[in-house]
């Protein structure tokens, strides 16, 4: 198996919530890397210039994925966990606005817990970005899935040890215009 294999092996599971030993993984990073020069699965995502979907526009009454993806991490007892800076943790527990592409759980048109990203998908089977790059939704009522950008509006928490190795989630969400 390739490193890319492997790396890409890692972080399906890691979005699954399937857990390896550091060991095998710990060594191995994507020969692959962003335009940034971040490896492929951290960051904010990259944006593919030959989407069809427009990027997010930049708005004043939602979080900013910069201050979301400003997160370090660090090793303790085989896990990788998050180090989240003070502009982040300012914002737990406390309504927040976040805006982003849908990433569907379940199959159907209404979604009640679904992703939001920081980019549009590219590939079914790939996930855009690392785990700071990604914000669980749980909603209060479904909303209708849709390729565009969605701003929704809930209790904003932010994760130091989610066993899915989710940084952030939205709890009672509701959608905004």
């Amino acid at each position: 198996m390739t490193a890319f294999a492997t790396c890409r092996s890692a972080s399906v599971a890691a979005f699954f919530g399937l857990t390896f030993s550091l060991g095998a993984f710990a060594q191995l990073s994507s020969p692959i890397a962003g335009a940034s020069g971040v490896p492929s699965g951290t960051g904010a995502g990259v944006h593919s210039p030959n989407s069809p979907i427009a990027p997010l526009q930049e708005r004043n009454d939602v979080v900013p994925w910069s201050v979301l993806t400003d997160v370090k991490t660090k090793v303790e007892k085989n896990r990788i966990l998050p180090v989240f800076s003070s502009p982040v943790m300012a914002l737990n527990q406390k309504s927040q606005r976040i805006q982003g592409f849908m990433m569907p759980l379940d199959p159907g048109e209404k979604q009640k817990h679904f992703l939001l990203s920081s980019v549009p998908l590219s590939c079914s089977f790939c996930v855009p970005g690392g785990p700071e790059s990604m914000v669980e939704v749980k909603t209060k009522t479904p909303v209708k899935y849709s390729l565009e950008p969605v701003v929704v509006e809930g209790v904003f928490a932010v994760l130091k040890d989610d066993p899915y190795g989710l940084y952030y989630r939205i709890n009672d969400a509701t959608p905004v215009k």
